[in-house]
């Protein structure tokens, strides 16, 4: 019988390609694990989490700090002033450009992460949100950042500002935690969102920056969406789309309401 001939040397499979940036570079990649959330008469509030992985060739540590942002709408203010013994409204004051929805979350307090002018200029933090100043005359040059301090409010613009962001966290529109992204494996890492019942629908943009050193090296965006369904969804778009005709419905039911009240009422 004759011996087989003795098998081809096997032959090593080529590693599979990965990016330059990959191998390199210092990066962040990160993910929602619902993109949409949908608001119907049933809807008490959302937890979303966010993921990611940092990819990290060198041995610098590296910070995460993620920031989710909701759709900007006005705030209008009014202050309770005392003249003459009575106490009356002052002059309203609106500011453009608030987040309807501000929630910061990092691996560790920020100010052990970057600079206070660092994290001013990419408006990371309550401390370092971008409130648009009502009717701004000019801006004065602070840490190395443009900062919009005086508007026609003069020096009581950083009182109505905190008062903007206190009433909003009082409403849970607005939360920082220190501590809110954890590293549950080498390299990855998680935060939860939590979107309160009055959160605004819209478009959220949330912002996931890798620190080393203090200085920000890479940044992941992504995007989520807050949408009505339902018949609230009609209700709130006929508002919107016809609010001429909304406004004369509502009195028209109220006063139908009011009439079949009183007519129930009497004959009791």
């Amino acid at each position: 019988m004759q011996a087989l001939p003795p098998p081809p040397p096997a032959i090593e499979a080529p590693p599979p390609e990965r990016s330059v940036s990959t191998v390199d570079e210092v990066r962040v990649a990160a993910a929602l694990t619902d993109a949409r959330v949908q608001v119907d008469s049933s809807f008490r509030g959302a937890s979303i989490v966010l993921y990611g992985a940092v990819f990290n060739p060198s041995d610098v540590p590296a910070d995460v700090v993620v920031v989710v942002r909701g759709p900007d709408a006005p705030v209008r203010l009014v202050k309770k002033t005392r003249n003459t013994g009575v106490w009356l409204n002052s002059r309203p004051v609106l500011f453009e450009g608030a987040p309807g929805f501000y929630m910061p979350a990092s691996t560790r307090p920020l100010g052990d992460i970057a600079e206070f002018g660092q994290l001013r200029r990419l408006g990371v933090g309550l401390d370092h949100l971008r409130i648009n100043a009502p009717e701004e005359s000019r801006t004065v040059t602070r840490y190395g950042v443009k900062d919009v301090v005086v508007s026609r409010l003069g020096e009581d613009y950083l009182d109505w500002r905190r008062a903007v962001i206190r009433l909003r966290e009082a409403a849970a529109l607005y939360n920082s935690d220190p501590e809110g992204v954890d590293f549950v494996d080498e390299g990855l890492f998680r935060a939860e969102v939590e979107l309160p019942t009055v959160a605004p629908t819209g478009k959220y943009f949330a912002e996931v920056w890798l620190f080393q050193e203090g200085e920000p090296v890479s940044v992941s965006n992504l995007t989520l969406t807050v949408e009505k369904v339902g018949l609230e969804r009609d209700i709130f778009e006929f508002a919107h789309r016809r609010p001429w005709s909304y406004g004369v419905l509502c009195v028209v039911l109220a006063a139908l309401t009011g009439w079949g009240a009183s007519r129930v009422f009497r004959r009791g």
